[in-house]
C-alpha cells in the first residue's frame, strides 16, 4: 500500500507539502504542485489514513524547544520570544534544557517526535562534532518525513529554517571597539573550543584584529564555561598569564560579569586600568558597576523569528530560509581609550 512519503517522492515535493494539498488545508501552493500531488495520488491509488488524520490533528497542537539552559539569561530571552509567538498561535510550548550535552539533545528529538509535537526549534550554538550533527540531522530528517517542521538559532548544519545571529560582525565590532580606540595587548575570556558560536565570535576579533595590523595569540584566549564562574576563572588565568592586557572582551555578559568580580577582587581599576568589553546585551549589563559595554543580539526577535517560521506551514519546506539577526555595539562607561 502506498503511502505519504511514496505519494511525496513521486510528486517531487516534501511530505509536509503533500499532505496539506491531500487534506485540503487552506494554505495556498501553487497550481502546478497541486496538480503533481493529486496526480502521484491517482498513479499510486494512495488512501490516505483518516485515523492517522484525526490523530495528527488532535496531537500536534504542542512545539518543541530545545535549549541549552533556560536560566541562562540569553535563552531565557529567546524563549521569551518563542514563547509569545507559540501562544499567539494557541500552541504549547515544551522547553527541554540541554545543558550542552549533545546526547540529551538527540534524546530530545526523540522524545519530541514520540509527543508527535507540530515543530522543533533548536535555539542554540551548533557543535564541531560531525558524529553527533549527523545523528542529529538523520533524527530531524525522519521527524520531518511525518510532516514536523524544524527551525534553529545558531550556526547548524542541519536541513531547515534558521536565524543567524551575527556572531563574527559581533566579535569583529567588538574588536574594532578597543584596537581602533588604541587597545593593542587585548585578551579574550572564550567560552567552550566544541562551539560554533565561540569559534565565530573569537574570527570576527581575529578579524578586527589583522584590520588593525595586529594579532591575537593563543596564550591571550582563555577558554571556560558560559557563565559568571567561567568568566571569573578565566580572567584570572589571564591576567596571571599576560599581565600587562589593557583590555579585556568576554564572549558573554555572563562571563563578563564574573570577570569583573574578579577584577574589583584583584584591585584592578575598569576602565581606568582594563577596558571590558561583553556580548548579548543582558539586562544585568546596565546594572553592573561600570554599565557594560557589549555587542547586543535581538534575543527576543530571534526566538519570536525561529517560531514564526517553524509554524509557518505555507512556506514549503523544500526551501529552506535563512534570516539574519544584526549585531550592534552598546557603548557604555567599562571601556575607554587607550592614553600612551
Amino acid at each position: 500500500m502506498a503511502t505519504l512519503a511514496d505519494v511525496a517522492r513521486r510528486a517531487g515535493v516534501s511530505p509536509a507539502t503533500a499532505s496539506r494539498i491531500i487534506s485540503g488545508s487552506t494554505k495556498l501552493v501553487t497550481d502546478e504542485l497541486r496538480a503533481r500531488v493529486l496526480r502521484a495520488v491517482d498513479e499510486l491509488q494512495y488512501v490516505p489514513n483518516a485515523h492517522a488524520q484525526l490523530l495528527a490533528r488532535a496531537q500536534r497542537t504542542a512545539v518543541g524547544v530545545i535549549v541549552h539552559d533556560v536560566s541562562d539569561p540569553y535563552f531565557a530571552e529567546i524563549t521569551r520570544g518563542l514563547q509569545q509567538v507559540a501562544t499567539a498561535h494557541g500552541r504549547l510550548s515544551i522547553i527541554c534544557n540541554s545543558y550542552r550535552d549533545p546526547a540529551r539533545e538527540l534524546e530530545y528529538v526523540e522524545l519530541l517526535r514520540a509527543q508527535q509535537v507540530a515543530a522543533i526549534v533548536l535555539a542554540g550554538s551548533g557543535y564541531h562534532d560531525a558524529v553527533f550533527t549527523k545523528a542529529l540531522k538523520a533524527k530531524l530528517a525522519a521527524y520531518t518525513r511525518t510532516g514536523g517542521r524544524v527551525s534553529v538559532i545558531g550556526r547548524h548544519e542541519l536541513p531547515g529554517d534558521a536565524v543567524m545571529p551575527a556572531n563574527e560582525e559581533g566579535g569583529y565590532l567588538a574588536g574594532c571597539e578597543l584596537y581602533g580606540s588604541g587597545h593593542r595587548r587585548v585578551g579574550v575570556i572564550a567560552g567552550p573550543k566544541v562551539l560554533t558560536t565561540t569559534t565565530d565570535r573569537l574570527a570576527g576579533l581575529r578579524r578586527a584584529a589583522r584590520e588593525q595590523g595586529r594579532t591575537l595569540p593563543a596564550r591571550r584566549v582563555a577558554y571556560a564555561g558560559f557563565d559568571r564562574d567561567g568568566g571569573a576563572e578565566a580572567v584570572a588565568a589571564l591576567l596571571d598569564a599576560n599581565p600587562d592586557l589593557t583590555a579585556i572582551v568576554a564572549l558573554n555578559d555572563q562571563m563578563a560579569v564574573g570577570a569583573l568580580s574578579t577584577l574589583r577582587a584583584r584591585g584592578v581599576a575598569v576602565p581606568e586600568q582594563i577596558s571590558l568589553v561583553g556580548f548579548d546585551d543582558m539586562p544585568i549589563a546596565r546594572d553592573v558597576t561600570p554599565a557594560l559595554t557589549t555587542v547586543r543580539l535581538p534575543l527576543a526577535e530571534m526566538g519570536a523569528r525561529a517560531m514564526s517560521m517553524a509554524l509557518d506551514d505555507a512556506h514549503d519546506t523544500d526551501a529552506p530560509r535563512i534570516e539574519p539577526a544584526p549585531a550592534t555595539l552598546v557603548r557604555r562607561a567599562s571601556t575607554q581609550a587607550l592614553v600612551s
